[in-house]
């Protein structure tokens, strides 16, 4: 049996250049594995099946499921395996639980089957299913470009804390859909936020000030009434900046210290707010 973690994300950075003739959107977004996450086991078995620790979960439509079948079908391989999946990361949050579980679930039988492919391969597969799971192959941090199979790993960023707050608001339905949607061509830009940050990345001195950006922030108001509430006691807690966690409604910040992240989150706790403590993850770390 394998047992591997299943990292959760954070959009440092995430600009939608436009819209696709094929009805996507092209992307550029820096991203970053955070150390919150899911545990995905893998068992030999004579099929392939899944366990989950939520109700509900355990359908034909599961990424880490559907991953397993594309897989084996991918290498032309019949064996078969029963995934458990122990869920931490919040469903619908925009942390990229359920995408992390289907990349682990490829990196995974790549090595029980001995299939001997390589990332590119992989991530090639996981574009497949969804445009995280090319990022969660690699993990660490990258720029996701194209509708975000387009994979370029950058300089890991040196260990930094988040806190992540998980507001009760309604969410919409098909939320990454309706989120794009709401976008006009004004919201469009040109890459250039990507690039300050990459940029950023390649100075030692610029890494504790990066300028994080989301576009879906512009339209957060029409997207997740009530989020204003949540992104004010963020800042009455110590918060200098706050940020939507990809297609949200997840607020995080960034921070350098682990004491101001442990200040910040009792404050958040005093106020009777989901909040969780995050650390950056390496790309040597992820197993």
């Amino acid at each position: 049996m394998l047992r591997l973690k299943a990292y959760a994300k954070l959009n440092l950075v995430l600009e939608v250049l436009g819209r696709r003739s094929d009805g996507y959107h092209d992307i550029s977004s820096i991203m970053q594995t955070i150390s919150m996450h899911d545990v995905v086991t893998l068992e030999p078995a004579d099929h392939i099946g899944l366990k989950c620790s939520l109700p509900g979960v355990e359908d034909r439509a599961n990424l880490a499921l559907r991953a397993a079948q594309t897989l084996g079908e991918a290498a032309g391989c019949k064996r078969g395996v029963v995934i458990g999946l122990e869920k931490h990361i919040p469903m619908g949050s925009g942390l990229g639980g359920g995408s992390s579980d289907a990349a682990a679930v490829l990196r995974g039988l790549n090595t029980l089957w001995r299939l001997g492919l390589t990332a590119e391969k992989l991530a090639a597969i996981g574009a497949g299913l969804g445009s995280d799971v090319p990022f969660f192959i690699y993990g660490g941090t990258c720029l996701a470009e194209g509708r975000g199979e387009r994979i370029t790993p950058l300089a890991d960023l040196q260990q930094t804390w988040f806190v992540l707050l998980r507001p009760e608001v309604p969410v919409l339905s098909g939320k990454t859909a309706a989120l794009y949607s709401l976008l006009k061509p004004a919201h469009y830009s040109d890459g250039a936020f990507s690039t300050t940050v990459r940029r950023q990345f390649e100075s030692e001195a610029e890494r504790r000030s990066l300028a994080l950006f989301n576009v879906f922030e512009r339209v957060m108001p029409a997207a997740f009434p009530g989020l204003d509430r949540y992104i004010q006691e963020f800042y009455h807690a110590g918060a200098s900046e706050v940020h939507l966690a990809g297609s949200g409604p997840v607020l995080f910040i960034m921070l350098d210290s682990g004491k101001q992240a442990s200040d910040i989150q009792t404050y958040l706790m005093s106020r009777h707010m989901e909040s969780y403590i995050v650390t950056s993850v390496k790309r040597q770390e992820i197993g």
